[in-house]
């Protein structure tokens, strides 16, 4: 009987060590937390702005439909003489416009994707998503000759899948931080406004050239002078995202968005 007790305690002691050195080892993981995840590998994220001291900030465009209104805006960009700025060019309006394609080329701006079909890609499956992708990077390449590597998905929405799938295609995704509403049609004073009062360093701004942004020429010659009156110098996304070893800010999903279907 004295040998069952002592045979026990033994046991109790053994398992009792063990019970402080596994609270004593989550006390130290929990306390290098912030440094153990530096070590897990590192998801996908959509860049927003690019984290930065100097005063540059990318203007970028997005068009998927419509004639009338990319040749003024490239011929403000001209006149004040904006030599980088990044248009998002859907794949179905390219392969209509080829010849407004070579134009945003021959200016010498960066194009990056727009997708192929402009809807909700989230609500998509991934093979979907991949051959939207990949319809899209197709037919702009045949295109410029070159291969884009940046995308603005259709309507801003985008989900961790999309994101990851995006990835697996090498492709950055890009969204913004500064909204213009120029498809909003609120008037070239508010255009204005919202992006001289919302635009930091790193930042990316978000204008249209479809045809529903009957306002954006007339708002951009004021943008251009007011921000170059605040020291901005205007970059493309690409430039802005190797200016620095930043990928961007945290990842969300962004299941809708307050980009219209045709914008």
């Amino acid at each position: 009987m004295n040998m069952f007790y002592v045979l026990n305690g033994k046991k109790l002691k053994k398992y009792f060590f063990i019970a402080i050195a596994l609270v004593f080892s989550i006390g130290i993981i929990y306390a290098e937390r912030d440094n153990i995840t530096v070590f897990a590998p590192q998801q996908p994220a959509a860049i927003y702005s690019i984290p930065t001291d100097q005063k540059v900030l990318a203007l970028t465009f997005d068009i998927s439909w419509g004639d009338k209104r990319l040749e003024p805006i490239l011929e403000v960009l001209k006149e004040k003489e904006v030599k980088s700025a990044t248009f998002f060019v859907s794949s179905v309006w390219s392969q209509s416009h080829p010849e407004l394609v070579k134009k945003i080329q021959e200016a010498g701006y960066e194009i990056g994707s727009h997708g192929h079909k402009h809807d909700y890609y989230s609500k998509m499956s991934d093979e979907e998503i991949r051959k939207q992708i990949r319809t899209a990077h197709t037919i702009i390449s045949d295109i410029t000759g070159e291969q884009p590597s940046l995308i603005r998905m259709p309507n801003g929405d985008f989900d961790k899948r999309v994101l990851r799938i995006a990835d697996e295609l090498q492709y950055k995704v890009i969204q913004w931080d500064t909204d213009s509403l120029d498809w909003m049609k609120i008037g070239t004073d508010k255009i204005v406004n919202r992006v001289i009062t919302r635009s930091h360093p790193g930042d990316i701004v978000l204008l249209h050239a479809s045809d529903s942004a009957q306002q954006t020429h007339l708002a951009l010659p004021a943008i251009i002078d007011q921000l170059r009156e605040r020291g901005f110098d205007f970059v493309t996304v690409s430039q802005l995202i190797s200016g620095t070893d930043s990928e961007g800010n945290a990842v969300e999903d962004r299941k809708t968005s307050s980009i219209p279907g045709n914008a």
